[in-house]
C-alpha cells in the first residue's frame, strides 16, 4: 500500500478556476501515487464520466484511483478502490458487491470507528481531521496527533491522515504513526500543484 503515502482528494471548487483534469494530470506527472475522486455534487453519470478520464490518466502513470462512496461508479470505471463514508453501504455489503475487485477504505473519526472498520474488513482507514481545516469542520473538532497515534497503534492496516495536512506537518504526522497523508487544498490551491506534489513526496521520503 505504498501508493497510499500521498493521496490527492479532488475538489473542483478549490482549483482556482483551473481544469481539474489538467491539474490531476500535472500532479500525476510529478509522481502522485493515488487520487481519490470526491465530487459530491455530481450525479452518477457525470461522476462516472470524470472517473473514466481519471482512470485513463492514473493507469498510464501506475497510480491508484479511489472513488468516494459510490461502489457502483468505482466498479463501472474500473477503479482500484472505494472510500466508505458514514452514509455509504456497510463494509460487508461493499465486499459482497465488489468481492476482490476493489480495495475498501473507510473514513473514520475515532479509534472505535477505526477498529470497527478494520474488523469489518477495511483495507485501510482515513482518519481525521488531524488539524483544523474548513473542509472538515462539519466532522467535529480536530483529532490531534495523540488521537492519530492511538488509532495507528490499534490497527494493522494503513492509517492515512487527513485534515489540515501541510508540508510542514508531514514529519509529525508520520512520527505519530500515519502510513500516509491525504491532501486537498495544500495541493489544489498551490500556485503549482505539480511542485506541491513533488514537495510532499520529498517530505514523506525524508520523514
Amino acid at each position: 500500500m505504498d501508493q497510499l503515502r500521498l493521496c490527492l482528494v479532488t475538489d473542483r471548487a478549490q482549483t482556482g478556476g483551473r481544469d481539474l483534469i489538467a491539474v490531476v494530470r500535472d500532479c500525476l506527472a510529478a509522481g502522485l501515487p493515488a487520487v481519490q475522486l470526491r465530487e459530491k455534487d455530481l450525479g452518477a453519470e457525470a461522476l462516472a464520466g470524470l472517473g473514466r478520464t481519471l482512470r485513463a490518466l492514473t493507469s498510464a502513470r501506475g497510480a491508484l484511483l479511489i472513488v468516494n462512496d459510490r461502489v457502483d461508479v468505482a466498479l463501472a470505471v474500473g477503479a482500484d478502490g472505494v472510500q466508505r463514508t458514514s452514509t455509504s453501504l456497510p463494509i460487508g455489503d461493499i465486499r459482497a458487491i465488489a468481492d476482490k475487485r476493489l480495495g475498501i477504505g473507510a473514513s473514520v473519526h475515532s479509534r472505535e470507528e477505526a477498529v470497527a472498520a478494520a474488523e469489518a474488513g477495511a483495507d485501510w482507514v482515513v482518519f481525521g481531521p488531524i488539524y483544523d481545516t474548513p473542509s472538515k469542520r462539519r466532522y467535529g473538532a480536530p483529532q490531534g496527533l495523540s488521537a492519530l497515534e492511538r488509532v495507528a497503534g490499534a490497527l494493522d492496516i494503513p492509517v492515512i491522515a487527513i485534515g489540515g495536512i501541510t508540508l510542514e506537518r508531514v514529519r509529525e504526522v508520520r512520527r505519530s504513526g500515519a502510513t500516509g497523508v491525504a491532501a486537498i487544498s495544500a495541493i489544489l490551491t498551490a500556485p503549482s500543484p505539480a511542485t506541491a506534489t513533488r514537495r510532499f513526496l520529498d517530505a514523506l521520503a525524508a520523514a
